[in-house]
């Protein structure tokens, strides 16, 4: 390959992970911002240039720290992908609902992935987050599970009469 050829294939690359549907953010051991998709832009409202090496955590300071930490812990250290699921956080960035008219949730519901970066020396400096929005998937679940409350109550009702 030549340079010609590696620029190209690093400029398609880069407008990938600009414009895919998913926010990307690398962050580094102190949690500083290294890289802020197209996603993360329009879903914050903030420019790659005003979040580059600053701190997450004062970025967003609604963010628990030392419960972050710990959830990053084990992916710089032990090279492993941690996730985390709506169902236990709703999301870790409090990001409008873009779909407020069709949509019943207020804010964006949100699936993570931690995945390691490895530099060329083999060590873990940075850490990849991937943000999916499930607020579809969670605004079904939660109205399937009113009307199974709702079914089983009126089941009741009908039981007692």
């Amino acid at each position: 390959m030549t340079d010609t050829d590696d620029m190209a294939e690093f400029h398609w690359m880069m407008d990938m992970v600009q414009t895919v549907d998913v926010g990307i953010v690398v962050l580094s051991k102190d949690f500083s911002v290294k890289v802020w998709n197209g996603f993360m832009e329009s879903h914050s409202g903030l420019l790659p240039s005003q979040v580059h090496d600053k701190s997450l955590f004062e970025l967003y300071p609604d963010i628990n720290e030392n419960w972050f930490r710990r959830k990053s812990q084990p992916v710089f250290e032990l090279r492993t992908r941690a996730f985390m699921t709506w169902e236990q956080r709703p999301f870790l960035f409090k990001f409008p609902n873009y779909r407020p008219i069709t949509g019943s949730e207020d804010y964006m519901y949100q699936n993570i992935t931690l995945s390691p970066l490895a530099s060329a020396t083999g060590q873990v400096d940075n850490i990849c987050m991937m943000i999916y929005d499930v607020t579809d998937v969670a605004a079904n679940k939660k109205q399937l599970e009113a009307l199974q409350v709702q079914i089983s109550e009126d089941n009741e009702k009908k039981a007692v009469v």
